[in-house]
């Protein structure tokens, strides 16, 4: 009732020329957990929270860093130090936006009181691992206000990716004055306050979430969408009937099922390109049997990913058998799992034998819970996956989940194995291997390898790249070796545009900032 209410007062406001809105509709996937950036983790919330906010870079058209909250900034000799400066704008209240807003907001989610789990995220300036791990007190972070216009941030070791981690919502700025008086609830519509192009009008929990346009943003002259929707749309095919009469512009996911007739019948609506992203099963590593690295090593063996992406999805996506997806920046690649050349029948062999090795058999099968998203394209994969699993006697019961509550028993280590995905915050091999770490938040699985840990470290501070790169091959090796996930494939977007929305750039981070679209009917 509510989202047809709304929607005639999108009409109204289109039919009358005092009322003229320009107003963007966009199908956003699963529903957002919070527009708080300290408590988000998925694409489609990121894209709602970049719509609102600003760090000190932020991103184009095509996804590439460019000024923000900062007009410029240099950097020291050894890469360490590096010095921003603010341009003179305001929080959507008329405030100004201070150096000390970004001092507060960092210290903040690396406070481990504020149970941030992308908290690592930062760890990369100086003493914020520490902090997370509560070595050291907040105020010990290598960032510093030297006056309002000017921040300094000491890192931990050189970064030369530091421009794009910026840009994500980790290191987004809070409005201290705000936070301060309303604690968490700061982040609700009517208390909301940002320094970018849009601020929160309205969010009905599973209905919709309203923007407006942000008349103090910096660049408000060049934003021409009024008002921006964004619907929960998890179910793909019912994100497609609305997209297909107009009642959305734009959509994410696609129903793999429709992939065909989506190419005959829309294909210049049809937005499908390589990113920088992984879908994988997580494994939980504390629950056994999946402790044991013989059942993991057939699990892994046993998913024919040449089957699932060419034959069952035909997105033109490429299976997964390493972490770190191809096309990422000075990293050579880890050779992948160990099995990839061998022929499907022969690692369908190994895997059973390695069943048998643990007491499994065609009368003796494993029982696992096998968790994934409430949505059409996830369910799918998982009957496949669920199918394949039985040739080795695994039997999978699947459970789908909305994706607030799947993510939740995730964090919480409450499945036996998980859907995930993975798309880069930054193009370093290291945003993917970081989710490893035995102390990161997004680390599902609980690995907890110090060797890993150390090589991760090690990389981290060598200066040469090459030997960076090295290091964190070998430290991938490992984590393959492990068998700790189950890579699946790597990701192509899976977006429907409409083809009067003008501004739309494909690109391997998948980001599409509302400000930089148009209408154009």
């Amino acid at each position: 009732m509510r989202r047809l209410a709304l929607a005639g007062l999108i009409l109204v406001c289109l039919a009358s020329p005092a009322l003229a809105l320009t107003v963007l509709n966009r199908g956003n996937g699963a529903e957002v957990k919070s527009l708080d950036p300290h408590f988000i983790d998925g694409i489609n919330e990121s894209s709602v929270d970049g719509d609102m906010l600003v760090g000190l870079l932020t991103v184009d058209a095509g996804g590439r860093p460019i000024p923000g909250a900062a007009t410029s900034w240099s950097t020291s000799p050894d890469g360490l130090t590096w010095t921003f400066h603010l341009r003179k704008h305001v929080w959507s209240d008329g405030r100004p936006v201070t150096a000390d807003d970004f001092v507060f907001a960092w210290r903040r989610l690396l406070d481990p009181k504020t149970g941030a789990s992308y908290a690592y995220n930062l760890w990369v300036v100086k003493n914020a691992h520490a902090i997370s791990q509560g070595k050291l007190k907040p105020e010990a972070l290598g960032v510093r206000a030297v006056d309002d216009a000017t921040l300094i941030v000491t890192l931990e070791h050189p970064a030369a990716y530091l421009p794009e981690l910026l840009t994500h919502d980790t290191a987004y700025p809070l409005p201290r004055h705000v936070v301060t008086a309303k604690g968490n609830a700061w982040s609700r519509p009517g208390n909301f306050v940002g320094n970018g192009a849009y601020v929160p009008k309205e969010w009905v929990v599973n209905d919709h979430i309203t923007l407006v346009k942000n008349p103090r943003f910096y660049d408000a002259a060049h934003v021409r969408i009024d008002v921006v929707n964004y619907f929960p749309t998890d179910d793909s095919q019912s994100g497609l009937r609305r997209f297909r009469v107009h009642a959305l512009d734009t959509q994410t996911p696609i129903p793999l099922t429709q992939i065909d007739w989506l190419r005959r019948t829309m294909p210049e609506a049809l937005h499908l390109t390589p990113f920088l992203g992984l879908s994988y099963i997580s494994i939980n590593l504390r629950r056994p049997p999946l402790d044991d690295i013989r059942l993991r090593r057939a699990l892994n063996l046993a998913l024919d990913r040449e089957t699932l992406t060419d034959k069952v999805l035909r997105l033109g996506e490429a299976p997964a058998y390493t972490m770190v997806p191809p096309g990422v920046a000075n990293y050579p690649g880890s050779g992948g799992l160990a099995f990839r050349k061998l022929p499907f029948a022969e690692r369908l062999a190994k895997a059973r034998w390695l069943m048998n090795q643990m007491g499994y058999g065609p009368d003796n099968h494993l029982h696992l819970v096998y968790e994934t998203y409430d949505e059409p394209n996830n369910k799918r994969i998982a009957a496949v996956f669920q199918a394949m699993m039985r040739a080795i006697y695994v039997d999978i019961d699947i459970i789908a989940v909305e994706a607030g509550v799947h993510g939740r028993n995730m964090t919480s280590g409450n499945y036996d194995l998980g859907a995930a995905s993975w798309f880069a915050d930054f193009n370093d091999a290291s945003n993917f291997l970081d989710l490893l770490r035995s102390d990161a938040g997004n680390n599902y699985g609980r690995y907890d390898n110090p060797a890993y840990d150390r090589l991760l470290d090690s990389a981290q501070r060598e200066p040469d790249a090459r030997k960076r790169a090295q290091l964190l091959v070998k430290a991938e090796r490992m984590a393959l070796d492990d068998y700790v996930w189950i890579p699946m494939r790597f990701r192509i977007t899976q977006n429907l545009v409409q083809p009067y929305v003008k501004g739309w750039v494909d690109n391997p981070r998948d980001m599409h900032r509302s400000r930089w679209l148009w209408l154009q009917r």
